[in-house]
């Protein structure tokens, strides 16, 4: 199961969810449990690769599985509130295609 579609993962999420998790928490909750795990990412990130230190309870974190936690509240309050993601990214990347085709390009602070 390493290469799974967007949609496969919002499946399994549900899925999971429906039978290990019980139920799913209200869209709350879930955006502050988003929140949170953003948190966590930069934390991560900001001691890795930015210039703050590690704290000793942070150095057994991992940034793949932080990433993982966020992917996967995101993916929950996607399927609590109808969001299709793989529908809503292709029409988001059309979006950016169309309005950024030359505003990067022609962005002098990134020659």
């Amino acid at each position: 199961m390493n290469d799974i579609t967007i949609k496969q993962a919002q499946e399994i999420i549900d899925k999971w969810i429906t039978t290990t998790g019980v139920r799913y928490f209200n869209e709350l909750t879930n955006m502050a449990l988003l929140t949170e795990e953003v948190g966590e990412v930069a934390r991560i990130i900001s001691r890795k690769y930015g210039e703050q230190s590690y704290k000793e309870s942070d150095k057994d974190k991992q940034l793949a599985d932080e990433l993982a936690d966020v992917l996967f509240v995101l993916i929950c309050i996607a399927n609590q509130t109808g969001v299709d993601l793989s529908d809503a990214f292709l029409k988001n990347m059309e979006k950016k295609n169309g309005r950024d085709s030359k505003r990067h390009l022609e962005n002098e602070k990134l020659k």
